[in-house]
């Protein structure tokens, strides 16, 4: 209650700044919304930029590819990881320009990297999940342990400082093992079935097949979010939900990126309601299933550019935006401050 209460009067004082700030009330929109949740997140009517800026890029292989789901080979995912590594890809380019260090977290590709690398996470689990048209993706005891390793990755994070996070996901295969997931919580893979990468209508009728045969085949539970993650998940959806449950937890934000990191978030939510508290949408992707789970979630993306790339490329975007949304808040004057008139929507 004592709690409760205390959020109420930050929440006050924050709209009050806010609407006392030298424009119309409500005039700057979402970014108005977007400070104010980072106040809450940290407690602040004026909130702090983030000092430490992190994206984490959680790559792993499914075995569904084995169905002909994806217009590329499993291998990409391989060779996306050192093409990360090396600085060369969307997201390392995007992370520069908003000044945040790209990590890669090997969730469970099917490769080793047989080098050290001070931006690569060994987390894997796995050489790739199993096809889970023919079975469970994993055990169940692997499952648990994608949730605890990505609990670890988030908890060393944030002992090294990291005060903004942004989840992004790399693996062939990923939006069909996304969908899987959204159909076992009980979405209609109507509403969610799309192309991730680039394919035609035989291989988009495969991919149908392929959710569909999942949920014949391993029957998921939709009231035990470790048995979906078991039946029809990934590697790295399971590190990425245990990332944002314990980065959450310890009051971070953490941005999301595209389709199957939203899938990873809800997961999590699914495991623990109260992580939507300290989320944002880094974006709406073009995959029609992402808009369908932000909305069930009542998320807004802060950006809406018809990408669909994945890597952590819209969240990372929309830092730029969050602190956007911050610099207003600590930096605009106020009516009182600028000698200038109230209008008669001051308050």
């Amino acid at each position: 209650m004592e709690k409760e209460r205390f959020e109420n009067v930050l929440k006050d004082s924050i709209m009050r700044r806010l609407n006392n700030l030298t424009k119309p009330i409500g005039s700057l929109g979402y970014l108005e919304e977007i400070a104010l949740k980072m106040g809450l997140i940290q407690n602040k009517v004026l909130p702090e930029l983030p000092k430490v800026k992190r994206i984490y890029v959680f790559a792993a292989d499914h075995g569904v590819v084995e169905q002909g789901v994806s217009a590329y080979p499993k291998q990409v995912t391989y060779q996306m990881v050192l093409n990360f590594l090396s600085g060369g890809a969307a997201i390392n380019v995007f992370g520069r320009h908003v000044g945040a260090d790209v990590y890669v977290v090997d969730a469970g590709v099917d490769g080793d990297f047989e080098f050290s690398h001070p931006k690569l996470i060994n987390a894997k689990i796995g050489y790739g999940t199993a096809d889970f048209t023919k079975g469970p993706a994993m055990t169940r005891t692997q499952a648990i342990e994608c949730i605890e390793r990505g609990k670890e990755i988030a908890k060393k994070a944030i002992r090294e400082g990291a005060d903004l996070l942004v989840v992004g996901d790399m693996g062939i295969g990923n939006t069909t093992t996304a969908t899987a997931i959204s159909v076992a919580f009980g979405f209609d893979i109507e509403d969610i079935l799309d192309i991730g990468t680039p394919i035609n209508n035989d291989a988009l009728k495969r991919k149908r097949q392929a959710v569909e045969k999942a949920m014949e085949v391993n029957k998921p539970n939709a009231n035990d979010p470790i048995d979906v993650l078991e039946k029809v998940g990934g590697f790295c959806i399971g590190q990425m939900a245990g990332f944002i449950i314990e980065a959450t937890s310890r009051h971070i934000p953490v941005v999301v990126d595209g389709f199957p990191t939203t899938a990873a978030l809800l997961l999590a939510w699914k495991l623990e309601p109260s992580v939507l508290n300290f989320i944002f949408a880094g974006h709406k992707s073009k995959v029609k299933g992402h808009k369908v789970l932000l909305d069930a979630m009542n998320l807004r993306p802060i950006l809406d550019l018809d990408m669909r790339l994945g890597e952590g490329t819209g969240g990372a975007l929309a830092i730029s935006i969050i602190e956007a949304a911050i610099k207003m808040i600590r930096e605009m004057a106020t009516f009182d401050d600028a000698g200038v008139s109230k209008g008669s929507d001051s308050v």
